[in-house]
């Protein structure tokens, strides 16, 4: 199956590793991981500047999705 993840990026659901809200961004290991995660390139922003409310880490990437952890956790655990 597959996530939605906002805009028109669809991930494989077992290819996600975890989904977190963007104000645990305030954590210092968590800052450094995405600093390091932007200079090597895996950050794909699928949300307009400003308006990121989840990061996704998935096997290959990192997403920023305009969407909620709690909406894209109920889309996950659908069956659909």
């Amino acid at each position: 199956m597959f996530l939605h993840l906002g805009g028109d990026v669809i991930v494989p659901k077992k290819d996600i590793v975890a989904i977190l809200d963007i104000r645990s961004r305030s954590s210092v290991i968590t800052r450094e991981f995405l600093k390091t995660a932007v200079e090597e390139g895996f950050i794909i922003n699928t949300a307009e500047p400003g308006k990121e409310k989840t990061y996704v880490i998935t096997s290959n990437e990192i997403y920023y999705s305009p969407i909620s952890c709690t909406t894209l956790k109920k889309r996950a655990l659908s069956s659909y």
